[in-house]
């Protein structure tokens, strides 16, 4: 059985779950998320904590278990607390602006790119060069940033493009004669 599917999740008192037969609803301050359980699993609810319970042993299940503690756990972080990733534009002439609900990156290419933001996700720019996608959903903030960050990746010689606030690039010496 996974180890992390062991463990509690503790649930802050201004959030509330709901427990339902095709999966699990949480609701915080930020918003509500919905996942879908597998019937093979259970959900155990008691003194402000959740645990997965895996009702038919098999190793698909047990492996399922600790994914879908997990996906609760930052359920729960989500809508108390919000996700956040920063990405940073690297280069001359890179920058970004918000036109209504639509990112306008210029990244050295002829053309802008337009990049629609979803209605449950915020972006902020603090300056022209640094992009904060927020939002209540891990995985949809993060597929976020991994879309931006695709349009121009960091190339390893200059070190220009989109990165990530917290990424490290490595540069390769230029070839020589």
């Amino acid at each position: 059985m996974s180890r992390i599917s062991n463990n509690p999740i503790s649930i802050p008192p201004e959030v509330k779950i709901e427990i339902q037969a095709t999966g699990i609803q949480v609701k915080g301050p930020k918003g509500h998320l919905f996942q879908p359980v597998s019937t093979n699993l259970g959900l155990i609810e008691d003194n402000n904590t959740i645990r997965v319970e895996v009702k038919e042993s098999t190793q698909e299940n047990k492996a399922l278990s600790g994914t879908v503690r997990s996906l609760i756990s930052n359920m729960v972080k989500g809508v108390s607390v919000g996700f956040e990733k920063k990405l940073i534009l690297v280069g001359v002439g890179y920058r970004a602006q918000i036109n209504g609900n639509v990112l306008n990156l210029s990244l050295g290419y002829s053309h802008s790119i337009n990049y629609p933001i979803p209605t449950d996700i915020s972006v902020e720019l603090p300056t022209q060069t640094e992009i904060s996608i927020k939002g209540i959903d891990k995985q949809k903030v993060g597929q976020i940033a991994a879309d931006i960050r695709s349009f121009r990746r960091p190339e390893p010689y200059k070190g220009k493009g989109v990165r990530y606030s917290d990424e490290i690039i490595k540069l390769k010496e230029t070839k020589k004669k």
